[in-house]
């Protein structure tokens, strides 16, 4: 990772230890393992279960119009028993993608594109950085660039780890950081009133669809009210018992904790910096981190208040948070 930002690097940093750990005890690898298909995915198990896929070639569902193709993006990610979480194209948002990072408004000198909806800009996948694998987690680093055209404007870099599943749940987390090439680049949400843009997880069809945030179940959708978590449970793939993910908003973040874009239609999205701007400059990385926490069940049955609980920690003590979460209280 020589040249990547320290706060990247540290970013990753509880992964590495928890795998280095991991290994002192046990000689052989562990039940993780990766696949690349067809220069385009990277398919990541545990023993004969699929946990999740990185798409960083360029995706295009059959059918669907060019403008829509992208890359540099989590789908499918997959529930405890197998069951698919996420959507690609959907018919209602065909912009919408798995477990992504973009937002609607970037800001180039006098420009303006969309990151969110592909007009005008798109990210592209550039190199590998690391991948590991041990008996407790796996992860992978990659390196992306933000283009308008051929040019370059922002640099992408992302970690994902993710820890092996418990009973209860597993947690994967997601570190990346975003810096301007040459000039400044501003990013925000959408406007007039919604905001929406940046960590955003949309989910496949499913149904009794509940949300879930601090303050309890949400009745309906909402715009940019603050929680440090939230919570989508549903019954997916025609199954009977529920399952579910929640994303943890980092306390470390910029403007922790943010407002959130909930949709009952299958969508929870950290909503930074909401309708405000913020700027990208060069020589001035941005780390942002996250963590995707899988369950069985509802939220309270999922163990996500005190999995979030443990998570929270990480500003207390860095490494090996993530773990701890995976595990519970």
């Amino acid at each position: 990772m020589k040249g990547w930002p320290l706060s990247f690097i540290v970013a990753c940093q509880f992964c590495l230890l928890a795998a280095a750990s991991a290994a002192a005890e046990e000689e052989s690898v562990g039940a993780f393992r990766f696949e690349k298909e067809d220069g385009k995915h990277l398919h990541l198990f545990e023993g004969d279960k699929r946990v999740l896929t990185y798409n960083y070639g360029m995706v295009l569902k059959e059918g669907v119009p060019e403008q829509w193709r992208r890359s540099c993006y989590i789908h499918p990610v997959y529930g405890l028993d197998g069951e698919v979480l996420t959507d690609d194209f959907p018919e209602d948002h065909l912009h919408h993608r798995g477990l992504c990072w973009v937002w609607p408004r970037v800001i180039v000198g006098e420009k303006e594109y969309d990151l969110w909806a592909l007009q005008g800009i798109a990210q592209r996948f550039e190199r590998w950085g690391e991948e590991h694998l041990c008996a407790k987690c796996a992860g992978f680093s990659a390196e992306a660039g933000w283009y308008v055209g051929g040019n370059k404007v922002v640099s992408e870099k992302v970690c994902v780890q993710v820890f092996s599943a418990t009973e209860k749940g597993r947690a994967i987390g997601v570190a990346f950081v975003l810096e301007a090439i040459r000039e400044p680049v501003t990013i925000s949400g959408r406007e007039p009133v919604k905001g929406y843009g940046g960590f955003s997880f949309r989910f496949a069809p499913r149904e009794e669809t509940v949300l879930t945030t601090p303050s309890g179940r949400e009745a309906g959708d909402s715009d940019l009210n603050r929680h440090p978590w939230a919570d989508l449970s549903a019954k997916f793939g025609g199954r009977e018992t529920f399952s579910g993910v929640a994303i943890f908003d980092h306390n470390e973040n910029p403007g922790f904790p943010s407002g959130w874009t909930l949709r009952q239609y299958g969508f929870l999205g950290v909503a930074w910096p909401g309708l405000e701007l913020y700027t990208l400059r060069p020589g001035e990385p941005l780390t942002l981190r996250y963590l995707v926490y899988v369950h069985r069940g509802k939220a309270d049955e999922g163990g996500v208040a005190g999995a979030y609980a443990v998570y929270a920690e990480v500003k207390k003590t860095k490494y090996g948070a993530a773990e701890r979460a995976a595990k519970g209280p």
